[in-house]
Formats: C-alpha cells, structure tokens, sequence
C-alpha cells in the first residue's frame, strides 16, 4: 500500500506541488511515512491484531488514508472519456435547501461525520479495553502493547488533522481564469500564440474554439499546435491567414462548473497583395471518405437594400468538387460574426448547390454584414457582403421611424426593464419620447405601460403577474404622430431568478438514484435586514433600487416594503403602502426631479415585518447618464464606383456607448440621409448605395440610452468614385527576339491598373542552373512605357526567367509570377517573328479594331504583310480561321464580321518573302455588344466655317486623358490639327483642310472609350463645300415670297426668314423699282418671328409684274421673288374683288352658315342657319314657296341660330325654304329646296336614323302561329321595309302577314309548318345600302316556337271554353224572415258546364226550401222559398267542365223584424 498514490494524482497527471501549502505538505509526508512503517508492522503481527480485534478498525484506516471518500459507495459524478480524463459532471436529482457536488443531503453529510466519529472513539476505547485486559501479561509484553496504543492515537490523530486540511469540499472549487489570452492583430503568414492560466479543482479541462467551432489539430496538422502545462494553455496558428481572423473562445470546465473567455485575432495584408501572395491552399484528409475537398463559392449575393416588411433572400452557388451525392458540408449563416438559427424571421435552405437565407420580415435588426460559411473537412469558404434595411413608410407623415433592438433584462417575479436603441431617423423633428407596450404570451392585446413619453432608452415594467411571460414593444413619438412599433422582444417569463436558472439548466441524466428530503415544518421567523441595498440606475423618470435577501428569513416567501425619505430628514414614507413586491428589484416613479433622497427596504412574512436596511445614501433624481459628446474629425475615403469609407474620432468620455449613425448628402441638397439604420460600434462604416460620381458631405451621431449626440461636423466633400491602387502584375510573358547576349520580351497589360494610367512597367531576371532559379535582378532601373524590352547584357546558352511588374501614381505593383525558362540562343530562322502588344479597341455589336506592333524580328527579309486570325473564345484551336485572305500593311484592321454577343479572340502573323511566320499570343476574350451609353465622334462646322471632329465621353476619371490618333498613330504634331479638350468633351480642328487630311481619325479615352471616323475624299469635298457656305453666309429662308388674300380684300405679300438679326434690311422692289411705304403699300418686319410683309389694299391693272424682297444682315444675302402675270394675276384680283363685297355684305345682318336640315336620332327634322352681326331690331321671316311661314312656338332665335323645326315630316312638308334676315343696314336670304330630290335625301336619312335606332330581330310564339318582329324608335308611314326569308322576298298572304303596331313591325305566321323554317330578314330601305335585320327561325328555336305557339293555342282554346260565372250574384244579401229570396246568374263554357250550388262550404240538395235550377245551359237560379235565420251564411256557385272550374261567393244575412226595431 506504500506505493499508492492519492486519488488526485491519479486523476490529474499536471497535479503539483503548488497547490499545497506547508501544513498540507508536511502533514501528507508525515502520514505517508507513518503509513508505510506502520504497514510493515501490521504484516508482522497480524495474527496478534486479528485477535485484539484491531483488523476492522486498521483496514478502515487504512482505506481512509488511501481516499478521502469513505468506503461506503458514494456515486462520482465526473464525466470520465475512454482515457479517464475528465470532460465534464453530471448533476444528481434531489431536493433540498441547498447542493452539494458530493450529491448528499445536509442530513446524511451529518449522518455520515458521527459515524465516522463514533468509529474512531470505538476503537480508541476497544484500545483501551485491550490494555486493561493484559496488565496481568509480562511488563515486556505491556510497554510493547502500550507504545502500540501510543503509536495507533498518534496515527487516528494525524489522520484527522489530514481529513480537515485534505476535505474534498474545501479543495474542489470552479475554474478560474488567472490569466485571460489576449487579442492579436498581425500580419499575414506570421504566427501567433493565445495563451492564459487557469486554476480549478479538480483539474478543468480546457477546450479551444474558433467563432464557436471546436478547433481540432489532427483536421489541418501542422495548422494548430495546443499545449498545457502546469495549468499554462496555449494555443499556435502557424502562417496566419485571411481565413484566420476570428473570434477565439477559449472554456475551461470541472465538476464545479465552466467558464469561457475570448479573444480575436486579426489577419491584416500588405496594401496591393493579391491572391498569388496568399498561402497555398491548406489541403487535408477526410477521415470520413478519405478524399480531399476543393469547397468554392460562386454568384454570390451583394450588397442588398431592403425595406421593412419586405421579404428578401440571399444565396450563393457552392461548387463542392468531388462532387459526392450523399455528402453534406456544413452550413452556416452569421451577421455580424454572430449565428444565426432558425427561425420565424430567417430561414435557411440548402439545395445541394446553393445556400439560401430567406428573411421572411425584414426589420432594422436583420441589417449588418451577412456571412455564408460552408465548412467540409478539408477547409472553409466564406463569402460576405452587407444587407441596409431601410425603414418603411411611415403611417403618420413626419412621424419617426420605428426603435429596434427591444430587449428585456433583469427579469424577476413582478418587474423587467425594458432596452431599446433609437432609432436614425427622426422624421424631420425631434423625438419626443417612447412608449412601451407589453402583451401576455397567449393574447394579442397590447396595453401601454408608460402614461407619458419618456426619452431615456431604457425602462422598468413593473406590474407583471409572477409565473406569465410577456413580450414587448415599444413606439417612438415625436410632434408629427406616433412611429410603427418596433419588432417584439425575445418572450420573458416573470419569475425568480433562480427559478429560471434552474430551468435553463442542462438536464441531467439518469444516476440511478433519486434523493428526496423534506424541509422540517418550523414556526415563523420574521425575516431580518435585506442585504447590500444599492441604486442601480436613476434617471429623471424612475429610480431603480436593488438588493439581496436577508440570510434569516424562514421557511416561507418573503416580500419587500421600500420606504424613502428626502435627504436630510428622517420622515420615512412606504412606497409601496398596498401590495409588498416579491423581487429584489423595485422602480419608484414620480421623484421630484432634482431632490435628494434615501431608499431603504424591509422584509416582511407572516410572521411580521422586519427591521429596514441600511439607507442608501442620498441620491438626486436625473439623469446620471449623459448624452454622448459629439464624433470628431470625419474623414471619408474612396472605396468604390458606389461606396465610400467614413473613419471618425470616436466621441470622447462616453458611457455606456451603444454606436454610430451615419448620414450622407449630396453637395448643395442640404437633405441627409441615413447610411445606416442599425449603431454600429466600430469608427469606421463602408456607405453603400451612392451615386456614382456625385459629390458627398458626411456626419456621424452617437448614441446611448441617454440619447443621441449632436452630429459631428460635416466631413470635407468626396466623389464617389472607385480608389487607386496599385496595378495588378502583367502577364503572358513571351520572347520577341533572340541574340547571343540579349532577349527582347513582350508581355500583356494587367488586367486591373488600379484606376489610374499605367505609367511604366520594371523587368526583372534571373538564371536557371540546373533547374534551380538563382536571385533576381533588375533589367531596368527606369522604367518602360513600352510592353516589350530588350534585356541586354545576358549569356548565350544561358537559361532564363523573368518577372514583370506595372507602375502607376500610386506604386508599383508585386511582380507577375515567374515566365517560363528560355534559352539564351540567337534566332536563325528566315520567317518573322510574332507580332506583339495587340490591342482591341472600337468594340461594337457588329465590329472592332485591332492593333499590333510588327514583330521585333524580321527573318531574313523585311516583312511585307500581316494576316489576322479569330476564333470564338470557347472553341477549340482548330477553329482558327482567316480574316482576310490578303495579306493588309497596316497595322490596323478594322473587324467587321462579328455576332453580337459572341465572345472571340485574336491573333496575328506577319510574313516577308520566306513565308509566314509564329503567330502572336492571342488577346483576351472579347465580347462584341455596344456599351450603353457609347458615342461616336461627331463632325461640326461652325459659323466661321472652321471644321472639327468632336468626341464626348461622360465616364470620366480627374486621370483620364483624351487621345487622338490619325491612321491610328498618335498626333504629335499640330501644324495641321490642333487638339482642345474641356471637361469631358475634346475637340480636333483641322488648321487648313486638304487632301494630305484623308485618313482614319480616332479619340481614345483611357478608360477605355473608343471612336473613329474616316475621312474620304468624297467627305472632305463635302465638308468644304459646307464650310464654304459657312463662311459666306445666306440668310436661311423658312418660306419663299407668297401671297394672300386678307379682309377686305386686301392682298398681302410676305415671306419669312429662318435667323436674322436685329439690324438685318429688307429692300421692296416692283419691277426693279424700289417701294416705299405710303397710302398704297404698308411694310412691316416682325424682327421676332422673322416674318417681312407688304400690305395692298387692291389690285389695279397696273400691279401686274414682280415683286422681290431683297434681305441683308451683316455679310449674309438673300432674296425672294413673285411673279403675278396673266391669269394668275386675274384670278387674284377676281378673288380679291369677291373678298371685298363680302366684306361690305356682312356689315349688316348676314348668314354666317347657310340654310341647311339637320335630322335627330329621334326622326324630327330642322331647318337650322346660323347668322351674323345681329341685333334686336333684326327681323328674321321664313318662307316656304313663297308664303310665310307663321310662328306657331317651333321658331327660335338664339345665340345667332334660327332653327324651325318640321315634327313627323310627311310629303305635304317637301318645298322651297326661304329665310330673310333684314334690319335698317341691310338684308340677307337664304334658300333650301327641298322638292323632288331634296326632300328624297331628307327622308332618307330619316329612314338610315330609324334603321338604325331598329332592335335585333326576335321570335315571338302566339296563340295564332309564331311572330317576327323588330322595334324602331320612330316609325315613319313613308318608310318602305321588305320582309325576306331564305334571302328571298315574302310574298304576304292570309296565312303570312306583316304589318306596324306603333313602333313595332312585326310579320306573323299563321300555323307554321316546316316550311317556314329558316332564316328570315327586314330590309329598311335608306336610298343607300340599307340595313338588314336577321333571324334564324329553325332548329332548336324553331321547335321552342313551335311548341309554345301549340301549348298558347290550346291554351286560348281552354281560356274561351272554359265554365264562368258570367254575373248576376251581389256579393252580401241581407233580407228579413220569412221572405222570399230568388238569384240568378249567367253560366257559359262548352260543353256546358255542371252546377253546384254550396252553402258554408257544403252542398246543398233542391228540395221545397231551396230551388235551384239550370236552364238553357246559360242561366242558374238560386230560390229559397221562406227565408229564416238559419239561412244566414256564406254561399257559393260551382261551375265546372274539362276545361276549368270557377265559382263565384255571396253573404246572405237574414234578420227579424223585431231585432231590426
């Protein structure tokens, strides 16, 4: 048993001496080595032992030196792993006051120490006992067994001096971190080490997590390397890269429990590093397949802008290669580096391709940087980009937008407090306030919690019923209305705290073993002082007090009174007199704002109210939290086409700092605008969606609880446009020349220059020996503008490789990746070698140009052509075909057989007389589609005749730079064109056109627009002639000389110029004799309009000739002529006449329209004229043949319109219409003949009028056959209408009829029969075309008319043969007794009908009483002999036969003469 170790060290291997003090160090030595020589001892005299009966009581000792845990089975409860090291505990289900890690009640812990006591003063007194029973034995064998006795009592002793210093109760305690890791920021492919100390016991283990995901070291070896040592855990990243920028999360876990702490590293790399400067790609195993993943993400989303309510969906393509069916990688989504779950706001998909994040209702929370994480076990990719919601329109405008991030803290039985953050937009005023609504988890009513607006973001709820949960919302106000709520909180329960964390704890699981211990019933105790009664937070609204419950309280519950007083008097007042609180927490309203005062608390129950606290100290109501001060020192930077970077000083002195608000506006609007709509904590934003090339101004706002702070001054005006950098490397590096010491290389543009003018490029180069490349060198110390360089001063037979590196403003970028290894050896070869640097500009839908250099090597002769190929970009080398089939000596060609939205590439050969050489490197793929927004260059003459070409390009850069080119060379020199640019336009003016200026212009712009345009000759001659007209001008004309004729006769001459000026003179020449104004001729020239006239009042016989109007203005001529001869010059003048005593005609009263009929829809006709320059003593006369026309009310005289109006016009209307207008200045008649002809035509279209008001023709069934008919809304006894059927005219006879019944015409068939089925029309006739109006009589329609017409004849034959009572019956008979009373009616109907006469419903039998009789079929007579009282009542007639049945009622009423008196 020597050689036993403590449990601890079995357990724990890093077990060390440190954790021991001296006492425990010295005492566990001793113990050991008393234990080890006593169990030698113990070996040798076991026997004697055995007898005294000290076995049970060493053996016992013996196990309880060897472990503090009795033998009597105690469970464990730490989570062993497979190698018995501890990775967590589990906790026992029991019930009691308190828990212990052991797992016993307070009951059984006591139990257990008398037991052990009891044991121990046992054997000391069978000890005793023993000695007393051998001091008869010999003094050898007494002093033996005494110093025994001496030797065990030191042993039980000591033992029970280690049980204290050793008890496992005093040693286990929860991990604790000594030294937390701490946060790194390096560089890329450095290594960093986390690090941090931690005590616990027993020993925690420690796990280390990266953004939550435990890192394992054996899934990337050599990637991650952990130690521990001595309670020192660390954790290396070798060669950190991007990737490696995380959250770090380091936990430490025992028996006692588990803590966590982080830290972050960030990953930073070198301005201008592209992807080639990263590390190599990390490859590993998966233990699962055995294969290695190659995870990319592609057609990712970008940043996105969204509304509130809106719904809006991210996704991205995964391309996982091996592509397995069944495997599954990991997915995930962050925002803003944090997990997102599941829920009803975001919902995640995954389609085996593509990773999907829907966010069904888009609030302010969901904005922030999204993140995709797809992680296999080879690597992960991340893909990210930012998602703004903006807010929705508000209900109320005006109104704030809606607060967010509603949370609820420090929740107990009947109270919470409620934080939100407020909102960035404020609706144009001030925020008032906010109100807080709560709803009970199972309702939908919302109820107010604050009766007023309060502007502190963050309040205590009181009032909440212990046990219900809640959720929150809470509205902004300002003096425009009230905002939409903010999206609810997280749900709440109200309840203890510790209740709820013993709910949110991890269940445990089953131990086989249950423990239930009930609680003794005791009497009341009153409770005694709450403990540490602070003021956690005070605010100009509400107090918020805080405090722990008193160690003496009971049994049972306990509540709170909260008593304060104002500072400096002791008159303490209860708060809350009604209803004590159950919660250590209390919010106190309606403070006086700027009083002092004192808080303390007492605890009551049912046995009484106890002693108060201690009184806080004195506390003055306000605001303890101050807004923060404003940001400083904005300072925006370019980032891209549509973003802009912001960096401020963050706000100094700020407490409880909740973030930023960014606002933006465009220079000269003075309207901000919110970048973002969620804080961010961090001094520096990316704003996205801007206009690009607009011109900004930015702001920034911090906020706290408090409020939000005064915005920081306006930053310095930014263009929104993408930033500088340096260009990314050159490519395709290729050998144009070979001699025996030098090489001359080519290479391509970068594909990115960073933004501004590539200006030069650096060639590098080394030898290769043996396959080793050896240390680079400079070719080049200034650099080339050129993409090609000869690199002198090298070895022939020598191998080489190169680098080539670009330039600009902003610095020279990392080199290309190393060329392929060429041979130093000179060129023999008699072809050329390959042309080089081609370029592709113009690019249209239809066409492009392409430019190359010759190539560097000639061959053996010079080169005297160039070939140039084209092949889509996806197709295969053989697809290389010609484009022209001659060989071009320009080193341009224009492409002009291109599919527009086709992608090709192109290359080049040379040759010389020896044949064709290498072809070049092909160019990059191009796609042939025009731009939107492309133009072309424009050629303009000005006044001056001065031609130029004019090119505008509104893409921009301050570094773009027009260049312009003839046969596609640049123009140096300006002797013949003269460049001017100015903004984004630039201009080439030729200097003196001649045919040395045929050729083919371009302007380029080094963003790459591109035009040109060739000058030919036929061009040139067109330019000059244009230019020649510019320069000596004619004044434009917009109509030549013409004539008209004006009132009165007047004739005016008159043309109108298109531009003249001001001071431009106008010569009036008549048979090349110059007029002046006078009696007979009035000029005029409106120098607005440009309209020149000459004013005539009449034409004389000697005005026949011509007339010219000569113009001037400055240098510019021009001149109109008009010839008036011969008959044109009598037609004229006969019109100008005419016009002249019409004139004199309508001085008077005269007919503006003449006399004319008009037809209304409604077929009544009117005369109508409309006159003239009327007056009241006007007089108008009708006459019709030449006899008046008398009033009779049709005449009316209005507004200058005389109608008469002719109703339900007939033959005897036809004549002659005259009508005289005639006051003291003169007369005027006007005729209508409507005779013959005339009154033809009126009636005419009176008939098309009443065709066309005709309805469809319809089928009606009668009693005597089936009837046609149509409806018209006139009828007219002149309007001839034919009836057709089957297309042919129907001849009428007594069974065929048609005829009118008021507005209806109508044909009706007697007994149809089955020829009269088919199709039947009216024709109207108009003197024109007519109108028909058809009708199908056949089929279906034929058979239902057919029928109808059968059952209404059989129906009429019924109605005339039926049995009636004809009349003759009163309907009341009242007569007096003893009377004799005789009726008779007529009876009619065939056959003729029976008779049956009913009194009360009954029938009655002729006897002597009532005589009834039927005569002649006709008549019946009703007779009762002598009437008496019983006779009185209802009496009935009932005639019937097969055709029907009628009957008809009368009353008789009999009375005595005695009841009459």
């Amino acid at each position: 048993m020597s050689g036993s170790i403590p449990f601890y060290q079995k357990q724990h291997r890093h077990y060390d001496r440190c954790y021991r003090s001296k006492e425990v160090e010295s005492a566990v030595s001793q113990y050991q080595s008393s234990s080890s020589s006593y169990a030698t001892r113990s070996r040798a005299s076991a026997s004697l032992s055995a007898s005294r009966g000290l076995s049970a009581s060493y053996s016992g000792l013996e196990e309880s030196r060897l472990s503090p845990i009795p033998k009597r089975a105690k469970p464990t409860y730490l989570a062993m792993d497979k190698e018995n090291q501890i990775i967590g505990y589990v906790v026992p289900i029991f019930r009691g006051s308190q828990e212990y890690a052991s797992g016993l009640s307070d009951t059984e812990e006591a139990r257990m120490k008398e037991s052990a006591g009891y044991m121990a003063r046992r054997n000391l007194f069978t000890s005793g006992l023993e000695m007393e029973r051998t001091e008869q034995t010999s003094r050898k064998v007494s002093t033996r067994q005494s110093a025994e006795h001496i030797s065990l009592s030191k042993r039980i002793y000591e033992n029970e001096e280690y049980h204290k210093c050793m008890n496992e109760d005093s040693l286990m305690h929860a991990p604790e971190f000594v030294i937390k890791p701490r946060s790194h920021t390096v560089w890329e492919k450095q290594c960093v080490r986390l690090h941090c100390t931690v005590s616990g016991w027993p020993d925690p283990r420690v796990v280390w997590y990266k953004n939550n995901v435990t890192i394992d070291p054996m899934a990337r070896p050599g990637k991650y390397k952990l130690q521990s040592s001595y309670n020192v855990h660390s954790l290396e990243i070798d060669r950190c890269d991007f990737d490696d920028t995380a959250q770090y999360r380091v936990s430490a876990m025992n028996s006692r429990g588990e803590l966590s702490t982080f830290a972050s590293v960030v990953v930073k790399r070198f301005k201008g590093e592209v992807e080639e400067a990263l590390p190599m790609p990390r490859h590993g195993i998966v233990s699962e397949y055995g294969i290695t993943f190659e995870t990319h993400i592609v057609d990712g989303f970008g940043v996105s802008f969204g509304r509130e309510g809106e719904t809006m969906s991210l996704g991205a393509m995964v391309i996982i290669s091996p592509n397995l069916a069944r495997y599954q990688p990991e997915v995930q989504w962050y925002r803003d580096d944090v997990l997102l779950q599941p829920s009803k706001w975001c919902q995640m998909h995954w389609s085996g391709d593509k990773a999907t994040l829907t966010l069904t209702h888009l609030n302010k929370e969901d904005e922030g940087l999204y993140t995709l994480r797809i992680t296999t076990k080879t690597k992960y990719e991340t893909y990210s980009a930012y998602v703004f919601v903006r807010d929705a329109d508000a209900e109320v405008e005006g109104a704030p937008g809606a607060p967010l991030d509603v949370t609820c803290q420090d929740a107990n039985k009947d109270y919470v407090i409620v934080t939100w953050k407020q909102p960035a937009v404020d609706g144009g005023n001030s925020i008032l306030g906010y109100f807080v609504d709560r709803c009970e988890v199972g309702t939908t009513h919302w109820s107010q919690c604050n009766d007023t607006p309060i502007k502190f973001a963050r309040f205590p709820v009181t009032g909440l019923v212990e046990g219900r949960s809640y959720t929150f919302r809470v509205r902004a106000v300002n003096k425009s209305g009230m905002s939409r709520p903010s999206r609810t909180s997280e749900v709440v329960a109200a309840m203890d705290p510790a209740d709820r964390t013993r709910m949110r704890g991890t269940s445990a699981p089953w131990t086989g073993q249950i423990i239930v211990t009930e609680e003794e019933p005791a009497e009341g105790v009153v409770p005694g002082r709450p403990k540490e009664l602070e003021v956690t937070e005070a605010t100009k609204n509400y107090v918020v007090l805080s405090w722990k419950p008193p160690g003496e309280r009971g049994h049972e519950g306990i509540m709170y009174y909260v008593e304060k007083c104002v500072s400096g008097t002791d008159s303490w007042q209860r708060v809350n007199t009604e209803i004590p609180v159950k919660s250590p927490r209390y919010a106190l309203f309606d403070l006086a704002e700027g009083k002092a005062y004192r808080f303390r608390v007492r605890c009551c129950n049912s046995a009484g109210v106890g002693e108060p606290s201690e009184a806080t100290e004195a506390t003055t109501v306000g605001d303890k939290l101050d807004i923060p001060s404003a940001p400083g020192h904005v300072v925006p930077t370019r980032n891209t086409d549509t973003s802009v970077v912001v960096s401020w000083e963050a706000s100094r002195n700020a407490k409880e700092l909740v973030g930023y608000y960014i606002e933006a506006s465009i220079v000269g609007s003075n309207t901000f605008e919110p970048c973002n709509n969620k804080p961010v904590k961090a001094t520096r934003f990316v704003c996205h969606g801007l206009v690009t090339g607009e011109s900004y101004v930015f702001r920034v706002k911090a906020l706290n609880a408090a409020g939000l702070s005064e915005c920081s001054q306006e930053s310095e005006a930014i263009k929104v446009k993408a930033a500088i950098a340096s260009p990314t490397p050159p490519y395709g590096i290729s050998v144009l020349e070979c001699v025996r010491d030098s090489m001359v290389l080519a290479w391509k543009q970068p594909t990115f220059i960073g933004g501004a003018d590539i200006t030069g490029y650096f060639v590098d180069y080394r030898e290769v020996i043996n396959g080793v490349p050896g240390k680079w060198h400079e070719a080049n110390v200034k650099a080339v503008s050129d993409r090609a360089y000869r690199v002198s001063d090298l070895k022939e037979n020598r191998k080489y490789q190169f680098q080539v590196r670009a330039a600009n403003m902003a610095g020279v970028g990392i080199p290309s990746l190393p060329s392929e290894t060429f041979i130093c050896e000179e060129w023999t070869i008699a072809v050329p070698g390959p042309p080089h640097d081609l370029q592709v500009t113009e690019v249209r839908a239809n066409t492009l140009v392409l430019l190359f250099k010759p190539p560097v090597y000639q061959g053996r002769d010079p080169v005297n052509g160039f070939y140039v190929d084209i092949k889509e970009a996806d197709a295969e080398e053989e697809a290389w075909r010609g484009v022209n089939e001659k060989a071009i000596s320009t080193n341009y060609m224009k492409i002009k057989i291109l599919k527009e939205g086709e992608t090709y590439v192109f290359r080049v050969r040379a040759q010389n007389k020896a044949g064709v050489g290498k072809a070049s490197e092909p160019t990059e793929p191009v796609l042939a589609e025009t731009k939107p927004g492309t133009t072309e260059i424009v050629v303009d003459i000005d006044d001056d005749g001065v031609i130029s070409m004019n090119f505008a390009c509104s893409n921009l850069t301050p570094d773009s730079k027009f260049v312009w080119s003839k046969n596609y060379k640049e123009i140096t020199d300006e002797t013949r064109i003269t460049v001017a640019t100015s903004g984004e336009k630039s201009k080439a003016i030729f200097n003196m056109p001649a045919e040395d200026d045929i050729g083919i212009y371009s302007c380029a712009v080094t963003n790459g627009e591109s035009s040109s345009y060739t000058l030919s000759a036929e061009e040139l001659k067109k330019l000059l002639e244009i230019s020649h007209d510019h320069k000596f001008p004619i004044i434009p004309l917009k109509t030549e000389l013409a004539v008209e004729l004006q009132e009165k006769g007047r004739v005016r001459f008159w043309l109108q110029a298109e531009k003249i000026s001001a001071n431009g003179k106008i010569e009036y020449v008549f048979n090349d004799n110059t007029l002046s104004q006078g009696e007979k001729y009035k000029m005029n020239f409106n120098k607005d309009t440009g309209v020149i006239e000459m004013i005539m009042e009449s034409l004389l016989q000697g005005d026949e000739g011509t007339f010219t109007f000569q113009l001037q203005d400055g240098k510019a001529t021009n001149q109109s002529s008009l010839v008036l001869i011969g008959e044109v010059f009598k037609g004229l003048q006969k019109e100008s006449e005419f016009m002249c005593k019409e004139w004199h005609r309508k001085q008077g009263p005269h007919f503006v329209e003449y006399l004319s009929y008009e037809v209304t829809p409604e077929c009544c006709v009117f005369l109508k004229c409309k006159v003239g320059n009327i007056k009241k003593e006007t007089v108008a006369l009708w006459y019709k043949d030449g006899r008046e026309v008398k009033g009779d009310g049709n005449l009316t005289f209005t507004e200058g319109v005389l109608n008469l109006e002719i109703a339900q016009i007939s033959k005897k209307d036809a004549g002659v219409y005259e009508i005289v207008m005639k006051d003291d200045r003169g007369k005027d008649t006007s005729t209508l003949n409507l005779t013959e002809q005339g009154f033809r035509d009126l009636m005419n279209e009176m008939f098309s009028h009443i065709a066309n008001s005709s309805t469809a023709l319809k089928i009606q069934s009668t009693e005597e056959g089936i009837r046609l008919y149509s409806f018209v809304s006139y009828y007219n006894e002149a309007l001839q209408v034919t009836w057709h059927h089957k297309d042919s005219a129907i001849a009428f006879t007594d069974r065929i009829k048609s005829g009118v019944v008021g507005e209806q015409l109508w044909l009706q068939i007697i007994e149809p029969t089955e020829k009269d089925k088919g199709k039947y029309a009216i024709e109207f006739h108009d003197g024109k075309g007519g109108l028909k109006r058809t009708v199908e009589l056949a089929g279906q329609a034929f058979d239902d008319a057919y029928a109808e017409f059968q059952r209404l004849k059989a129906a009429a034959i019924a109605e005339r043969n039926r049995a009636r009572v004809a009349g003759g019956l009163p309907d009341v008979v009242t007569i007096q007794e003893l009377k004799a009373l005789n009726l008779t009616c007529n009876i009619s109907g065939d056959p003729v009908p029976e008779v049956v006469w009913l009194k009360n419903e009954r029938e009655i039998v002729s006897d002597d009483h009532y005589i009834m009789k039927f005569e002649s079929g006709k008549y019946a007579s009703f007779t009762i002999t002598t009437v008496n009282t019983t006779d009185s009542g209802k009496y009935s007639i009932l005639v019937k036969n097969k055709y029907g049945t009628e009957s008809a009622d009368f009353t008789i009423s009999v009375f005595s003469p005695d009841s009459k008196k």
